[in-house]
């Protein structure tokens, strides 16, 4: 697994791909951080990472387009597939190299909260919880994002779908009020990522919360894992 996760950084870091989503993350990110704390002379981070939201539902795609859709197109997952290592632990390795870079875009919600400690007293349980809420809700996305990558050779169509499933997630409270059938708002009020994530900006830690966005991860990769497996014998 660790020769993946380090094949992963160093792809990463040898395309454009880590330093556009980084970038993009830390200009969003500072751009609310302006707008919704200074402008609104707010000294608290629960608008930033509620706008943050659905920024990180369309730059996820970009980071994890190419896992496996780009190995599919150049060939080489059949080397992949026939290493030493286990179909999970190559799932593994490329989940944990997204989401360290990740890691790295969401640490510089630290930075911000360091700057308003300059300026008054923010209420770092609250940030820190909801930092938790963001990073488990990515951790989601990216495993999500992985399997999509599994499916196809194209990292277009990778990005596309990935944006599309994320547009759907960030509206899916739009979509709870239109629908009338009580059964399937009832599951789809379950499956709300917003309503899991809201709990985390408000300073609230609940088990529950966390046990969806891991469960969603797991489910996923094992997902992901099975793709791989059906490949490999096919």
């Amino acid at each position: 697994m660790s020769a993946v996760y380090k094949r992963e950084m160093s792809g990463y870091f040898n395309s454009a791909i880590a330093y556009v989503v980084i970038a993009m993350f830390f200009f969003f990110s500072g751009t609310f951080f302006y707008y919704d704390c200074f402008r609104q002379d707010f000294a608290g981070l629960s608008y930033v990472f509620g706008d943050m939201f659905f920024i990180t539902m369309f730059i996820i795609p970009i980071l994890t387009m190419k896992t496996f859709s780009e190995e599919k197109r150049q060939k080489t997952d059949q080397a992949l597939l026939t290493s030493p290592a286990s179909l999970f632990e190559i799932v593994l390795g490329k989940f944990l190299g997204a989401l360290t870079i990740y890691a790295v875009c969401c640490s510089m919600f630290l930075v911000y909260g360091i700057v308003l400690s300059a300026f008054a007293k923010p209420q770092w349980s609250v940030i820190l919880c909801t930092l938790l809420g963001i990073f488990l809700l990515g951790a989601a996305l990216i495993a999500i994002n992985i399997f999509i990558s599994s499916l196809t050779e194209s990292m277009v169509v990778a990005a596309v779908v990935g944006m599309g499933i994320g547009m759907i997630i960030a509206a899916m409270d739009y979509f709870i009020n239109s629908i009338p059938v009580d059964w399937i708002t009832f599951i789809m009020e379950k499956i709300n990522f917003l309503n899991y994530y809201k709990n985390f900006t408000y300073g609230i830690l609940s088990i529950v919360d966390v046990v969806f966005f891991l469960s969603v991860t797991g489910l996923f990769l094992f997902l992901t894992t099975r793709v791989l497996e059906r490949r490999r014998w096919s």
